[in-house]
């Protein structure tokens, strides 16, 4: 079929209304997804981020492209799980630090030497008591697809080693905003002092703070053997941590994109969880190297420990369900 001069024009000018209107539709096909993280891109939570962003990509071609906002870039993670709730954030990685702030249940985890290993952890998280609870985030706005992990939680400070309660007593120690870590800091006679991430190397410097208490993880990625010279590596709380993405994000998926978004979560649980297995063995090294003076409770000055931070149970046991608790402990 043959066109003339006369109706070549509208038919081209049609061709690229139609290319334009193609290459816009693509384009707004194409959803960004901001993920905020208090860590650095080379830590556990980046490393988790990376395996996330992997896998969704490669399960939706391409309808979703992953912008990372690293090392607090967002804000703090009250300000990121907010944004979360409001739309304006579609994901992130985050401590249960702020988490028991949205859904109260999730402090129970924090209870100290409440888990006999990272093993018996996972188990309880991995299974129908952790599941129930992420559950829970839906009556929130939030949707969490998956725990991920930080490892056991670890004195640093620059005040004086540690081998007994008594040398925390009065310890300037920066927690996360989580009642449970003050109410346990407290009952060892220790100053807590809630702070968000960004400010707790600045405040190390400074001295307005005398330590800190986080996973291996952390302490190594963060490196905080630049401003903290004792390390004691006392294992007191096991750190989990969420993989969150937004309701408004959520409810405009696809079962299919739901399904991409829920396999890489899992994915990306499995890279943090190597991450952390790696540290555990690999960090007390790294930081002995750059420095850091280490010591280890033995099993009796951690038997000491649990003995002297008992009475904070009682306050545990109004909060939590006793049976809970017990079954988290009966846990295999």
């Amino acid at each position: 079929m043959k066109f003339s001069a006369r109706n070549t024009g509208p038919l081209a000018a049609l061709v690229t209304a139609l290319g334009i209107f193609a290459g816009v539709s693509a384009a707004q096909a194409q959803q960004e997804i901001k993920i905020g993280y208090a860590l650095a891109p080379t830590s556990h939570y980046g490393v988790a981020a990376e395996k996330w962003q992997e896998v969704v990509e490669a399960n939706t071609d391409g309808r979703y492209s992953f912008r990372h906002f690293p090392s607090s870039g967002l804000g703090g993670e009250r300000e990121v799980i907010e944004g979360l709730q409001i739309g304006t954030i579609e994901a992130t990685i985050v401590s249960s630090g702020t988490l028991s702030n949205f859904v109260p249940e999730t402090g129970v985890f924090d209870i100290p030497f409440l888990f006999r290993d990272l093993t018996h952890a996972r188990n309880v998280l991995d299974g129908e008591i952790g599941q129930n609870i992420l559950a829970k985030f839906d009556d929130v706005g939030l949707v969490a697809l998956a725990w991920g992990e930080q490892g056991f939680r670890h004195i640093t400070n620059n005040r004086n080693t540690i081998g007994k309660p008594d040398d925390v007593a009065g310890l300037k120690l920066r927690t996360m905003e989580n009642p449970i870590h003050i109410t346990a800091f407290e009952t060892l006679g220790a100053a807590p002092t809630p702070m968000a991430w960004p400010e707790v190397i600045s405040s190390l410097q400074q001295g307005t703070i005398d330590g800190q208490e986080n996973p291996l993880s952390v302490i190594t990625s963060a490196k905080l053997s630049e401003v903290q010279k004792y390390l004691t590596l006392s294992g007191h709380v096991y750190s989990p941590a969420m993989l969150l993405v937004s309701r408004q994000l959520w409810d405009g998926m696809s079962d299919e994109d739901r399904k991409a978004f829920e396999e890489g979560a899992t994915e990306a649980v499995k890279a943090m969880r190597a991450y952390v297995d790696n540290v555990e063995t690999s960090g007390v090294k790294q930081l002995k190297e750059e420095g850091m003076e280490i010591g280890e409770l033995t099993a009796e000055q951690k038997a000491a420990f649990q003995q002297a931070v008992q009475p904070a149970y009682e306050k545990y046991y109004e909060q939590y369900d006793k049976a809970l608790i017990d079954q988290i402990i009966a846990t295999e």
